[in-house]
């Protein structure tokens, strides 16, 4: 669990802008590595400071905090997941932006200057290697069944007004995370940028369940045809396809569509498509149909096997 950020940077909550600025300014270029080069801990404090720098260094973030909403990592609090930030596609506006936003800009380039000029513990470190990598930035994108199961091409907007292509894998499954290289927060001194992190929420459908690599469905089927037998046709996650009713098909029969499942990942085999069929009466039952059934039920009683 990260540390209280009011404390790491040592000023109360009440604190101003321009306090924590100077705190953040003062520790970072006490603990900064490349002033320290082989100090483990001095590049843990440094981790520390900038962490809790990111919290209350940035107006929004800092309120979030306050309120209880983001914890001293930055993440949302349980009960606040879809409040902090609003929007379809979510992430702090601080974790996606450039340091400069945090004000980092102006704070570093004292300590290049230090470093130019053989201050600090280091004496002679080279600016180039403050290089940071940018942050990863983490968003939500909801997807249809259809388009979980068979791949498909979004479009995520950003908090910021720019938007996120990417594509969809075959098979996605709910929860899972999509690691979009280079495309997170940008590089601090030439540092490599960040990496998107898209977490893909998939709506549940009326017409279809997976279980694994597998699709189930629901099929209703008509009296006759379960006594006579028939031809019916079902629907896939590609297409409708015909299924062979044999006679004297119960309800709950459950029938295997061979490879009209999940594609596998990496072109392996498609799952199966199970489809369970159910007999579903005519809304009116005539008096040719009754008597039918009086005369067969007199002749052909049987045990449907209740207990």
């Amino acid at each position: 669990m990260a540390d209280d950020p009011y404390s790491v940077l040592g000023v109360s909550k009440s604190a101003s802008d321009d306090d924590i600025r100077r705190a953040f300014r003062k520790l970072a270029k006490a603990s900064h590595p490349d002033l320290h080069p082989g100090d483990a801990a001095a590049a843990e404090r440094f981790k520390k400071v900038t962490a809790a720098y990111e919290i209350v260094g940035d107006e929004e973030r800092r309120r979030a905090f306050d309120r209880g909403e983001i914890d001293a990592a930055g993440e949302p609090r349980r009960g606040f997941q879809g409040a902090y930030p609003g929007g379809h596609a979510g992430g702090p506006r601080g974790a996606g932006g450039r340091f400069e936003d945090f004000g980092f800009g102006d704070i570093f380039s004292d300590i290049f200057n230090d470093v130019r000029n053989g201050g600090g513990a280091g004496g002679g470190a080279r600016a180039g290697s403050f290089a940071r990598r940018g942050q990863d930035v983490r968003y939500t994108l909801e997807v249809d069944f259809l388009e979980a199961a068979r791949g498909a091409k979004k479009r995520v907007t950003m908090p910021e007004g720019g938007v996120l292509d990417l594509s969809v894998p075959v098979g996605v499954t709910d929860g899972q995370v999509l690691r979009l290289r280079g495309k997170g927060g940008a590089g601090l001194a030439g540092g490599a940028q960040g990496d998107a992190l898209v977490e893909i929420k998939v709506r549940p459908s009326v017409d279809f369940k997976r279980t694994g690599s597998d699709v189930t469905s629901e099929v209703p089927i008509t009296l006759d045809e379960a006594v006579l037998g028939g031809k019916i046709e079902v629907q896939t996650i590609d297409g409708r396809v015909t299924l062979t009713v044999p006679k004297g098909t119960s309800s709950g029969r459950v029938f295997r569509l061979k490879g009209r499942g999940i594609a596998a990942a990496g072109g392996g085999a498609a799952g199966d498509h199970l489809v369970t069929v159910r007999i579903v009466l005519p809304e009116t039952i005539d008096e040719t149909l009754s008597y039918f059934m009086t005369e067969w039920r007199q002749k052909h009683r049987y045990d449907p096997g209740r207990k």
